[in-house]
């Protein structure tokens, strides 16, 4: 009897799939997904990496730089206001290296450095574990948490004539508006950075036995840590701030010459330069921070996040 199986199919000479010219759709459209992986992945030359690194990162401050002081001179060339209360940027460069010249930059710039880090570091010790007290108990988060973003919004000035009072002209009292300006960011951070945690990620932990300590060393905090994070640049901001407060309000020659001190001697000197530079060194010092510091850490936690490219 003759075999009239007609449900199966004619296939082409070239083998299944085969197109036109003998190419297979197949083995085309995984060569082609291969050749565009590559492309994607393949990583690009040490020049050509370090050529799009400094255009991306370094080129751009550059220029913002080099537009400000274009201006600022152009301000001071145009006599709005006399070189004594505006002083063009060569009068600030020359008076920042009289300083360094007297010898006294580097340990100015250390002084605050070193108050400035030594706060901050009690500051995290002090807010971390009040935030996850604010975060994980909500009677004390219904009491305090108002507090503290009360004492958030509340100007560190404000703490330095009490801080005086309290303590007198001495380290204590300039650690103590430190503290009272970032403790409040800190806590705030790390239980905004709480709020943003998934439930089911802690039902997860409870389910494979992380409770208590455990649950918050191995679930929470490293679920919270880009909101932490957030906390943390922000209580250094407020840590140098409130710094700067004290020392130019609270200074005497037996607490160490600071860059709020600095300052201040400006001020009192009617020595503009002098002024410019110190406001120019505070400014470095927050911005080297924020480059050495805080930068490196927010690029590793997005990068184990997956999180990196999208922020480029």
């Amino acid at each position: 009897m003759a075999h009239t199986d007609t449900t199966r199919s004619r296939r082409p000479a070239g083998g299944r799939g085969a197109l036109p010219g003998g190419s297979r759709d197949g083995s085309d459209l995984a060569g082609l997904s291969t050749g565009l992986d590559a492309l994607q992945s393949a990583p690009a030359g040490g020049g050509a990496r370090l050529g799009r690194m400094l255009r991306s990162r370094v080129l751009p401050p550059v220029a913002a730089c080099a537009l400000i002081l274009t201006v600022w001179e152009l301000v001071y060339l145009s006599g709005v206001k006399p070189a004594y209360v505006l002083p063009g940027p060569r009068a600030v460069w020359d008076a920042l290296v009289e300083q360094w010249y007297l010898g006294t930059t580097l340990g100015v710039v250390w002084t605050s450095v070193s108050r400035g880090a030594l706060g901050f570091l009690v500051a995290i010790a002090v807010g971390t574990p009040l935030g996850l007290l604010v975060g994980r108990v909500r009677p004390v988060r219904t009491a305090i948490g108002p507090i503290l973003s009360g004492l958030q919004s509340l100007p560190s000035v404000a703490w330095v004539p009490a801080s005086v009072i309290w303590f007198g002209l001495t380290d204590t009292a300039i650690y103590a508006v430190v503290l009272l300006g970032a403790v409040p960011s800190v806590a705030n951070g790390l239980v905004a950075g709480m709020d943003q945690v998934p439930p089911l990620f802690v039902r997860a932990g409870r389910t494979l036995g992380a409770q208590g300590l455990r649950g918050v060393r191995h679930i929470l905090l490293p679920a919270a840590l880009p909101g932490y994070l957030a906390g943390l640049k922000q209580g250094w901001a407020f840590s140098w701030r409130s710094l700067m407060a004290a020392e130019l309000i609270a200074g005497s020659p037996e607490m160490g010459y600071g860059l709020g001190q600095m300052l201040e001697n400006g001020r009192v000197a009617q020595d503009m330069p002098l002024v410019l530079a110190a406001i120019l060194l505070i400014l470095s010092v927050g911005i080297g921070v924020e480059l050495l510091v805080f930068a490196p850490l927010e690029r590793y936690v997005l990068r184990t996040r997956g999180l990196l490219e999208r922020v480029r």
